[in-house]
């Protein structure tokens, strides 16, 4: 006889939130906040704009609002499509930043934020299981049509981000005249 009360699926996507959104809103706080030995909007928007992504300090409060508040809701499981898909979203742009690296972090490479943009994918398509807020109130905001939305409006956005990176990072690449 096994009791139905705890369900092994939902107790791993529990662990899965909690780590996976944990580990992305202490990065986010670094970037909006300066916590964890981060260096705040001012500090994160000046690399920013180092690497491309102008207006620095904007894409730096974007990307620090995607990655604290996308991973906080991922963690409680509280609308969980969008939730994953920002934090997917954020950590595509970081992936691009490293991907000149190779693979492999140690190198300076995508691997990282490739791991938790595809847990965060992940968990927007899974939804966040039985021990989350979706379920205590009844997934009001965690609805099957929410999925591919999130999922599209996320690709949307980061294609037109990555793009006007590219051309930022192509144009201060080129000799100036």
């Amino acid at each position: 006889m096994t009791c139905s009360c705890l369900d092994r699926r939902d107790l791993g996507l529990l662990l899965l939130r909690a780590g996976t959104g944990g580990v992305l809103a202490a990065h986010g706080a670094q970037k909006l906040f300066g916590w964890f030995g981060g260096h705040g909007l001012e500090g994160t928007g000046a690399f920013f704009e180092s690497i491309g992504y102008a207006p620095g300090k904007r894409n730096a409060l974007v990307a620090g609002l995607a990655e604290a508040g996308g991973g906080a809701l991922l963690a409680l499981g509280l609308a969980t499509p969008a939730a994953g898909s920002a934090a997917a979203g954020a950590m595509a742009g970081a992936a691009a930043v490293h991907a000149p690296s190779g693979f492999f972090s140690q190198g300076g490479g995508y691997e990282y934020p490739a791991f938790l943009g595809l847990a965060s994918a992940a968990l927007a398509v899974t939804g966040p299981g039985r021990y989350s807020v979706d379920h205590a109130v009844g997934h009001s905001l965690n609805r099957a049509w929410m999925v591919p939305a999130a999922l599209a409006g996320t690709a949307v956005g980061v294609l037109v981000t990555l793009a006007a990176r590219n051309k930022n990072v192509r144009e201060s690449a080129s000799p100036e005249e």
